[in-house]
């Protein structure tokens, strides 16, 4: 495994004729989550590369940029055990250097309403910051996980959009035994806390039993999120939504066979946490821009 610490060492790296290369965009303090990515593109493409960048562009003025969980020697001996080829480091100075002036800001509702509500620009450093590791690793592939179901879709838009001429390869969420989705803001929770936040999977689990008996009135589901969250107390309620998980706008009903995605937010002590569930995965859109009218 070669670490790559520079912008310039990135851009210098070329890939064989043919080679067919993947790229595992992360934040480093890496979980299984993660490494479930990185696996698939080992199986899938001929080279893996996975970045270990936390994005100072896509926090806000209060959130957690410098308390952000980091442990570099440690992510990268997992991803030696996990035989990935590459692993690229860079500083946020090589990333946005001075004079950084060129940002891609994604419009309309896709990024206005959950995280882009609560996170003002949030979706701006993500779409940014995804655009150049693109550019700057030119993978065939690239790898992310379905608990970031809004990122996700940002993304799909922004390949489409941008004509980027790569496979996006969205994972499902991978999660603990007791069901709580893995993040690296897992590690915030004291004991206590870590308990508490089951209560996200509990209400995800409670509105699917309902969607999966057929239950169509999307204000019932969103009663039942919101209530469930609310029988935790150590837990706090952000959003609760019933959403098309292609525009992220809210769905007055579902219809048979409709793609779903039920979206929470919730703080529990110093972490704010985000989980889904989407419903009919394989009808998503692919960001294929010739099936649009």
């Amino acid at each position: 495994m070669q670490v790559i610490n520079t912008v310039a060492e990135m851009l210098a790296l070329r890939w064989s004729a043919g080679e067919s290369v993947g790229l595992v965009p992360t934040m480093g303090y890496l979980h299984d989550g993660h490494l479930s990515l990185a696996h698939a593109a080992r199986q899938e493409c001929d080279r893996v590369v996975v970045s270990i960048f936390v994005n100072p562009t896509q926090f806000g003025p209060r959130e957690d940029l410098s308390r952000y969980p980091r442990d570099l020697p440690r992510d990268l001996a997992l991803l030696d055990q996990a035989n990935v080829d590459y692993v690229f480091t860079p500083t946020a100075e090589d990333v946005y250097p001075s004079g950084f002036a060129s940002y891609i800001d994604p419009i309309g509702p896709l990024v206005e309403r959950l995280e882009g509500a609560t996170r003002p620009g949030h979706f701006r450093g993500v779409a940014t910051v995804v655009a150049k590791l693109f550019q700057l690793v030119r993978p065939q592939r690239a790898y992310f996980g379905q608990k970031d179901a809004q990122q996700a879709a940002v993304i799909r838009r922004l390949v489409a959009d941008l004509h980027f001429g790569l496979t996006l390869r969205i994972l499902p969420t991978v999660r603990e035994a007791d069901g709580l989705a893995m993040s690296s803001r897992n590690a915030y929770l004291s004991p206590e806390e870590r308990q508490a936040a089951t209560i996200l999977y509990k209400a995800l689990t409670e509105a699917r039993r309902q969607v999966d008996a057929g239950e169509p009135n999307t204000d019932a589901l969103r009663v039942t999120l919101a209530r469930v969250i609310a029988s935790e107390p150590r837990a706090h309620l952000d959003y609760a939504d019933v959403c098309d998980p292609n525009t992220m706008l809210p769905l007055p009903r579902i219809e048979p066979g409709q793609p779903v995605l039920l979206a929470l937010a919730a703080r529990v002590g110093p972490a704010r946490l985000i989980d889904n569930f989407l419903r009919h995965p394989d009808r998503i859109w692919d960001g294929d821009t010739r099936s649009q009218s």
